[in-house]
C-alpha cells in the first residue's frame, strides 16, 4: 500500500462491526478519534513513547498512533470506551480501582493505564510488583508518582479484575 490509496477498511470495534473508506496509510488513532469520536484513545507523543493512545488490538496493547488502517483491517480492537459493561452506569472494576486507589491526576495516560492493566490482569491474575511495573512502563504519566497506579492495579488483582469484557 502506498500514500494516500484508499482501502475498504473494516474492523470490529467494542463489539460491533465497522465499515469505512479510509486512506490504507490512516493511522488508527485518526480513525478512532476523529471518524469515529472515539476519544478516551489520547494522542500525546505520537511516536510510540507514552501509551496515551493505547489500545487493545486482539487483546495486545499496542499504539494506535504506530498503526496504518491497512494494518489492522480485519481485527478486533477495545478502545476504553469498550472495556465496561454494556450498562453505562457500570464501570469495569479496573477503571473503579482507579478511582478507589487514586491512580489519575490529569487523566490523559489513564486509558492506556487501564488497557494495560486489563492485559496484565489476564495474563497474571495476581501480578508481582515487578510484573507491575513491566507491564505498566510503556505507559507514561506525568502528573502522579505512579503510587496510586500501582495500588490501583494491586486492589484491580484483589477483585479479580481480569474476568473476560462483557459480551
Amino acid at each position: 500500500m502506498m500514500g494516500n490509496e484508499m482501502m475498504e477498511w473494516s474492523c470490529t470495534i467494542n463489539g460491533s462491526d465497522v465499515q469505512l473508506t479510509v486512506p490504507a496509510t490512516e493511522r488508527l488513532v485518526t480513525i478512532l478519534r476523529d471518524r469515529l469520536q472515539l476519544t478516551g484513545t489520547k494522542i500525546a507523543c505520537e511516536i510510540g513513547r507514552c501509551g496515551a493512545c493505547m489500545v487493545l488490538l486482539n487483546d495486545e496493547p499496542v499504539n494506535s498512533c504506530l498503526l496504518m488502517a491497512y494494518q489492522c483491517d480485519h481485527q478486533q480492537i477495545v478502545t476504553i470506551e469498550g472495556l465496561a459493561p454494556s450498562n453505562d452506569d457500570e464501570l469495569h472494576p479496573i477503571q473503579q480501582a482507579f478511582i478507589d486507589e487514586g491512580g489519575f491526576q490529569c487523566g490523559y495516560c489513564t486509558p492506556g493505564m487501564i488497557l494495560t492493566t486489563k492485559t496484565l490482569l489476564d495474563a497474571h491474575p495476581e501480578p508481582s510488583l515487578e510484573q507491575i511495573e513491566k507491564a505498566l512502563c510503556g505507559n507514561l504519566c506525568r502528573c502522579t508518582g505512579y503510587g496510586g497506579i500501582i495500588r490501583a492495579v494491586q486492589q484491580a488483582a484483589c477483585t479479580k479484575a481480569a474476568k473476560p469484557l462483557q459480551e
